[in-house]
């Protein structure tokens, strides 16, 4: 009988947890739009940690983005703390009502983005190569603009929905020029 207690618990705490709607987000200043701030040059630092919270990567990322109309092109340059380097080019689209798409060599399918406010929720499947072999690895992105330089991003990681780690970033847009 202590088991099913302990099990109802267990069960009434997942349905507990509520989720973080793009909507809750709305009313949030400043407003973030894509094609305003990933455009031009910007620099990004960031870490990996594992799902027990270590740091086992650092980085920093060059992109250069522009715009076409509706599609924007992200090219990012990452170099990792081991002088290891990679280079992802994501084609972003704008479908309007602050929906977007968007693809890369490595990510799998589609990525699917909505804006609200000062946010962005970007969720997207990546082939991720870890010690020869390529995983296909979950991402829930959630990216925040703070002012017209600086916008923070969280990652979570997550496979059969298990997480695995996590990614944080500090994006900063370089002065024009």
């Amino acid at each position: 009988m202590k088991r099913f207690w302990l099990l109802f618990v267990a069960l009434f705490g997942l349905w507990g947890c509520s989720t973080v709607d793009i909507e809750d987000y709305r009313a949030e200043k400043p407003v973030l739009e894509l094609r305003d701030y990933f455009n031009g040059t910007l620099d990004a630092w960031g870490i990996f940690q594992d799902r027990s919270g270590k740091v086992v990567k650092r980085f920093h990322v060059l992109i250069e983005a522009s715009w076409q109309g509706e599609v924007g092109t992200l090219d990012e340059r990452f170099t990792y703390s081991d002088g290891s380097t990679q280079r992802r080019v994501w084609t972003i689209t704008r479908l309007g009502a602050g929906r977007y798409t968007g693809r890369a060599d490595d990510v799998v399918g589609e990525a699917n983005g909505e804006a609200a406010g000062n946010a962005l929720r970007w969720r997207y499947v990546l082939a991720l190569p870890v010690d020869g072999k390529v995983y296909n690895v979950d991402f829930d992105d959630w990216m925040f603009l703070m002012d017209d330089k600086v916008m923070l991003n969280r990652s979570l990681m997550s496979k059969w929905g298990f997480r695995l780690g996590e990614v944080t970033l500090s994006f900063v847009k370089r002065e024009a020029g």
